[in-house]
């Protein structure tokens, strides 16, 4: 991918990278038509750092490569400060709560096919980027579709059903009118068709018509576009070869659609229980357990299949270990140990009354709560079993013999403990000024305190401590990960389900991971995050910059 493209490198991470560079010129044209006539996206809102990359001129922002440039290179350093090609940071708006949704309505009619179809991929793509910038949705409706049926997802997910979408017939000004009166009145609508239907709504914003424009031995020469009845633009095409595989679907890097019978709506969301890369779920039955093993990136690993285990009774806790899946599960009101894999010699010595740790009666509507929440993490400490039950670690010893190890997370007196990379305790060292902090996060090699859940001190594993400063509102931290040695603190709104990468000097929404009812599960060691943003739907991410790695479908 060029330099040019670099600060689209996470909108086009959904297209191979033939096609993202084939793309650029059309893509950054069009991107310049559309903000003309509509602000940029996320130019509203309070300053809070820089949340990425632009093309500018403005010294005190311009990268440090930029000026190594302008020492080696004064030429063409001079020649890219007139242009506005230099590489700056760009700033990081904070907004209170979600903009919304942003719907695209495209025509798919016989008039849009070929290279008018190239054309809405470039508006697509430009207007997902848009949507990520100012915190809202992006979803696709077909005219000709029934109303109010809407495509959604990730880019990756989302293009290649937008590609799939045909009409036998070009839509006319009433299939306009009745899609977009089933939409919700606060979203922002767009309409990428041809001229012909849009001169046939003049009054109409937000709407892209594109045709081609002259032609040539191998096809289509270029396209013209018009944005909202503007002057018509002529813009390039990618080469016919890439243009060609684009349109059939090759030009899309296709995300791992995962299919698993997860919980209902309500249900409890998949959780990282321990450090290994496992994402673990009760099903629809509390009695059965699905475990998805991922990468250390993220990527599901080996098989792409969640696997499904059905067992005696609901489960508790679990914990994927090497060569083994231990679960602890309730039967007949006693705490029993199933081993999957690899023998655990005595699993029957942990067998004990499910009310010595402090568990709830079966049929209680303390149990039915606790059914609702995630998996609890199993751990081993020697021989022994730990787990946490109404906010403190309790040990299970081989003999059935139970004792308190202490409060999951607390800042008074003894330490509070981490995952190591098998699911194992490890103390955290916390520094003399954490003492009595009323908030503690911890992840990876970095511990993280605050006095008032806003100003928060960050201790990564290696480097200096850092002071992370989150915006007003009711944003939670749930998580912290390191971007190498970056320590980076994840936060969701209460109100809107945002979930943010906070950094000391920079924030992004990951708008992917967002507006779901349930807080997402951060992983305890990795930059993983799995978020359920819309019920059936969890998505598996990397926690820093929201990169889908696996999306699992619920299934019947």
């Amino acid at each position: 991918m060029t330099a040019a493209l670099a600060p689209w490198a996470g909108t086009l991470s959904a297209l191979t990278p033939e096609l993202a560079t084939a793309l650029g010129p059309l893509l950054r044209r069009l991107d310049d038509l559309i903000g003309a006539q509509e602000p940029v996206a996320g130019s509203e809102g309070e300053p809070d750092g820089y949340g990425g990359l632009a093309r500018g001129r403005r010294p005190e922002r311009l990268l440090p490569a930029e000026w190594l440039l302008a020492e080696e290179y004064p030429e063409e350093f001079l020649r890219r400060w007139s242009e506005g090609e230099l590489l700056e940071l760009e700033t990081e708006l904070r907004t209170p709560e979600s903009r919304g949704q942003v719907v695209v309505l495209v025509d798919a009619g016989p008039a849009q096919a070929g290279a008018a179809r190239l054309v809405q991929l470039a508006a697509l793509l430009v207007l997902h980027r848009r949507a990520a910038a100012r915190g809202s949705e992006l979803l696709v409706g077909v005219l000709g579709d029934p109303p109010g049926r809407l495509i959604g997802g990730d880019l990756a997910e989302l293009l290649p059903r937008w590609l799939k979408a045909r009409q036998h017939t070009d839509p006319e000004p009433e299939d306009v009118r009745y899609a977009e009166r089933a939409l919700d009145p606060a979203a922002q609508c767009w309409l990428l068709t041809s001229p012909r239907l849009a001169a046939r709504l003049p009054a109409r914003r937000r709407t892209v018509a594109s045709e081609e424009a002259g032609w040539s031995a191998k096809g289509a020469a270029g396209v013209t576009v018009r944005v909202d009845g503007g002057s018509a633009v002529e813009l390039p095409l990618p080469p016919a070869r890439v243009a060609v595989r684009a349109l059939r679907g090759r030009g899309f890097r296709a995300s791992a659609q995962l299919d698993a019978q997860l919980p209902a709506v309500g249900g409890a969301l998949p959780a990282f229980t321990t450090g290994a890369a496992t994402l673990l779920a009760r099903g629809r039955h509390s009695d059965v357990l699905i475990a998805l093993a991922l990468s250390s990136a993220g990527a599901p690993d080996g098989a792409t299949r969640p696997r499904r285990h059905e067992l005696f009774g609901p489960v508790i806790a679990a914990a994927r270990t090497s060569g083994r899946l231990l679960v602890l599960c309730v039967r007949n009101d006693r705490l029993e140990l199933h081993v999957s894999g690899r023998a655990l010699s005595d699993s029957d010595g942990y067998r004990i009354k499910s009310a010595a740790v402090g568990l709830p009666e079966i049929g209680s509507p303390e149990f039915a709560e606790l059914m609702a929440r995630p998996v609890l993490p199993l751990l081993r400490e020697g021989d022994a079993l730990v787990l946490p039950v109404a906010g403190r670690w309790r040990r299970i010893e081989r003999g059935g013999r139970v004792s308190e190890v202490g409060p999951v997370v607390s800042t008074a007196g003894g330490h509070p403990f981490r995952f190591a990379r098998e699911p194992r305790l490890s103390p955290v060292r916390l520094p003399a000024d954490a003492a009595g902090a009323p908030h503690l996060v911890h992840g990876g090699g970095s511990v993280g305190w605050s006095a008032d859940g806003r100003t928060w001190e960050v201790r990564p594993g290696r480097g200096e401590q850092r002071r992370i400063l989150l915006g007003e509102g009711e944003s939670e931290v749930i998580g912290l990960v390191e971007d190498g040695f970056e320590p980076v603190l994840i936060t969701c709104t209460r109100a809107a389900g945002l979930v943010r990468a906070v950094r000391a000097d920079a924030v992004r929404t990951l708008t992917a991971l967002s507006g779901g009812t349930t807080a997402p599960a951060v992983h305890p060691r990795l930059p993983l995050i799995a978020a359920e943003p819309r019920p059936g739907r969890v998505v598996v991410a990397d926690a820093t910059d929201g990169r889908t790695h696996a999306v699992i479908r619920s299934t019947d």
